[in-house]
């Protein structure tokens, strides 16, 4: 299957973006091409920035000691290697749009395409539970003393509400929420430069690891979580086709905003373990509030507090609607029962599929802990990108016309091997989780498959007798 007659040369470069004369776009496509590099750029680094490391150095400390940026780094290799796949296919299929459709090109499988398109949708369900319980932790607590359970709840509920009030009042509040939340991280930076230039801090600690523990075990443990404050960049292949020039623009905006996040996150790390020991970091909900009162700046915690749960809201805000709408879409192709595809009448927004999506988080912020979460979301996603490494390498017989990002074939494989490594860390009780949202899956897609086929045997009917 191919965007273009079979038997062309490819016009791909090996590891090289290249693409159409500057400012062309592709004439056959109804969306409207408004998606510059540089908004590309943002909308990418929006999703993958904040929420995460704002809710993990400590967890990442508990691992790693005072060496956070060690596997900060490391995760972001891994997640460069599965960046560089979706460089090629985004590029060869900028109309394709998201890792389902890939699988499905590749595979052939209406069941593997609808597993890879759930895995993202449990995905998302999941973080946001994660993100609700974050949220609830010692951030809330500087302006409120309330369980975490219900205020996790309470944090859903109105994520909810501003998801169904509207797509462009949620991205309105997605990009005040992208520059404050960035803005914390960038503070947190200048706090522990400001604490080492005092001589307050200890600088050793970022070299050092729990006592007794392999160094290499222990950045393999902590990278598996850090791997979730990267996530995110996988789902800027459903705007391909409003982005301009997407052949030429993409790579780069891929690759920029997950470097620009890497070094800001390492520098985070590094902060952090200056100004504090990994134990105090460890023992915190809301780590990087510790190190804003540790360095005794004069910034009140508050401030900084707010910053924090507004990086968790916008995180939260961003993958329920990728999750709304995922179950929407599954809806609308008959794959999810057809009541997940109603909308509100005047908004225009799936009410049913955000219903349901949401009191499924509710329901995971009761079951598991923010670290349990975390890696869950990162084990589904190891699924999807597991089917578009592989669909790289199977798609290379498939040769289109246009130029393309060709990524030498030794990094999709190596990013297959990070996958398998990555899962081979998870726990029997994150394999639980995660099974038991697949099997949901699995159900839901044996129950919609009776109407689907019924539907599709009467067009067959109705053509043969027209």
């Amino acid at each position: 299957m191919t965007d273009q007659p079979a038997g062309r040369a490819t016009g791909a470069t090996t590891g090289t973006p290249t693409g159409t004369t500057p400012g062309t776009a592709d004439p056959d496509t109804k969306l409207r091409r408004a998606v510059t590099g540089p908004l590309l750029y943002l909308f990418i680094l929006g999703d993958v920035l904040g929420a995460g490391v704002y809710a993990l150095v400590g967890e990442v400390a508990g691992e790693v000691g005072g060496a956070i940026w060690v596997p900060l780094l490391a995760a972001l290799v891994l997640a460069l290697l599965t960046a560089g796949s979706y460089a090629e296919l985004v590029t060869k299929y900028p109309r394709a749009g998201g890792s389902a459709v890939f699988a499905e090109r590749a595979f052939r499988s209406p069941l593997v395409a609808f597993l890879v398109g759930f895995c993202m949708l449990a995905a998302g369900v999941t973080s946001a539970a994660g993100l609700a319980l974050a949220f609830a932790g010692d951030y809330l607590g500087v302006f409120l003393d309330v369980p975490a359970a219900p205020a996790a709840v309470v944090f859903l509920l109105l994520v909810a509400l501003l998801n169904a009030r509207g797509i462009r009042e949620s991205l309105r509040a997605n990009l005040v929420m992208t520059l404050v939340e960035t803005s914390g991280l960038v503070l947190v930076v200048v706090l522990g430069a400001v604490v080492l230039g005092r001589g307050d801090g200890d600088p050793g600690r970022a070299l050092e690891f729990p006592p007794g523990v392999s160094a290499a075990t222990a950045v393999l443990s902590a990278a598996l979580l850090a791997y979730y404050s990267f996530v995110g960049f996988e789902t800027s292949a459903n705007v391909a086709e409003e982005v301009r020039d997407v052949r030429r623009v993409y790579p780069r905006a891929l690759f920029g905003s997950l470097l620009t996040a890497g070094v800001v996150y390492v520098l985070v790390g590094l902060a952090a373990a200056v100004v504090l020991p990994p134990s105090e970091l460890a023992g915190s909900s809301g780590p990087l509030l510790e190190v804003v009162r540790a360095a005794d700046a004069g910034v009140p915690d508050r401030l900084f507090s707010a910053v924090a749960l507004i990086a968790v809201a916008n995180g939260a805000l961003l993958t329920m609607i990728m999750a709304s709408r995922m179950a929407y879409g599954l809806a609308e192709q008959r794959l999810l029962p057809a009541v997940l595809g109603r909308v509100l009448p005047q908004r225009r927004t799936p009410w049913v599929a955000i219903a349901v999506t949401t009191l499924v988080a509710m329901g995971l912020t009761l079951v598991g802990d923010l670290a349990t979460l975390a890696n869950t979301v990162v084990l589904l996603l190891l699924f999807v990108f597991l089917s578009t490494n592989t669909a790289v390498l199977v798609l290379r017989r498939d040769r289109v016309e246009a130029d393309h990002f060709r990524v030498p074939a030794v990094v999709p494989v190596l990013a297959i091997a990070s996958c398998f490594l990555l899962l081979w860390q998870q726990t029997a009780l994150t394999w639980g989780l995660a099974g038991l949202l697949l099997a949901v899956g699995v159900v839901l897609y044996l129950v919609t498959a009776v109407p689907r086929r019924r539907a599709e045997a009467r067009r067959r009917d109705d053509v043969r007798v027209g």
